[in-house]
């Protein structure tokens, strides 16, 4: 099932997608939810009322009169309003390659345990334009991910039981100004302004019932489910990033496991894989620059347009577009 939230009348609307067609949660049955916020609240009981609705659409037992095309309507984050949201540290690869190109050893506390941090769920963006700041295209960057949502309250989740919390995935990106990042940090502390202005999740949501056939077995060591699902992310349609799902190394279920220690966990609450493998400029230039000292770095610049895709979870797109305003923090250092 593929989970939609639209702007409707000035509100959030949630919606089921069938066959490029939108129906609104009333049309399924007149007592479901109409907010991804209030589904995920009561998920165990709405969620199998919402896919025996998608069933009787998909027999024609629902009118298709009363869809709506979805390239019809403004499309928000499929989870407009989530009570939290961390970004895992998943990926192996992307680990490796960004300590690779700064010339030090692999950090052996990765294979240890799976962290994340966390960023500004009131930035939280759908498809569309992306407002930036002039500070933000000092090395402005994407991260190609995938994230889950929590659909059920949890405390000191194990990782055996954590698949069932997870109400489905959706692509991420985790747009980056990496000059705020990389200063910022050098006070080890962060990413703050680095991160906080954006993260955009979409198109929309799709249920792990509809993703059966793609799960594969956790590498070696791990527990959860995993994905064998391709991503790539283009900018202005040039492929610039490829990678898969499957290569994640902490599985999402230890990632919940981790988070959920000592600490409740919330429908709504989003958590991001963390960047595959070639999937930013950051890693990308920094690899170009290692094979080639003069390698011209890329980063993106205003009107791009980045379209990430995962098959099966649709593509997300946006646009970076410039706040009119000179303001800049970065010329406001002390010394």
């Amino acid at each position: 099932m593929k989970l939609v939230s639209y702007l409707k009348e000035e509100h959030d609307q949630l919606a089921v997608l069938v066959n490029g067609l939108l129906y609104d949660m009333e049309n399924l049955h007149p007592d479901l939810p109409n907010t991804m916020g209030m589904f995920l609240n009561y998920w165990e009981e709405s969620f199998p009322v919402a896919q025996e609705g998608v069933l009787m659409i998909e027999e024609e037992k629902i009118a298709r009169g009363k869809g709506i095309p979805v390239d019809s309507v403004q499309l928000l984050a499929p989870v407009p309003f989530p009570t939290s949201c961390r970004d895992g540290y998943a990926f192996r690869q992307h680990v490796a390659s960004a300590r690779r190109n700064r010339k030090v050893d692999m950090i052996p506390e990765f294979d240890q345990y799976p962290i994340f941090y966390f960023t500004n769920h009131h930035s939280i963006k759908g498809p569309g334009d992306i407002a930036c700041m002039p500070d933000h295209f000092e090395k402005l960057d994407f991260e190609l991910e995938a994230a889950i949502v929590i659909c059920k309250h949890g405390r000191n989740i194990k990782a055996e039981e954590a698949d069932e919390y997870i109400g489905g995935l959706m692509i991420m990106n985790d747009l980056s100004a990496r000059t705020l990042q990389m200063e910022e940090m050098l006070l080890n502390l962060g990413p703050a302004k680095g991160k906080d202005f954006a993260t955009t999740i979409g198109p929309w949501l799709v249920t792990l019932d509809e993703l059966e056939e793609f799960e594969t077995a956790a590498k070696e060591g791990h527990t959860g489910k995993s994905w064998n699902l391709k991503m790539i992310c283009k900018v202005n349609g040039v492929q610039v990033s490829e990678g898969s799902l499957g290569d994640m190394d902490w599985t999402f279920a230890e990632i919940i496991e981790r988070a959920s220690y000592g600490v409740d966990l919330y429908p709504g609450d989003v958590i991001g894989s963390g960047t595959v493998g070639t999937g930013c400029f950051l890693e990308l230039n920094g690899t170009g620059k290692l094979n080639d000292a003069a390698y011209n770095e890329q980063w993106l610049n205003v009107d791009d347009v980045v379209e990430m895709e995962i098959e099966s979870l649709g593509v997300l797109s946006n646009t970076m577009v410039a706040e009119e305003t000179d303001w800049s923090i970065l010329k406001q250092k002390k010394i």
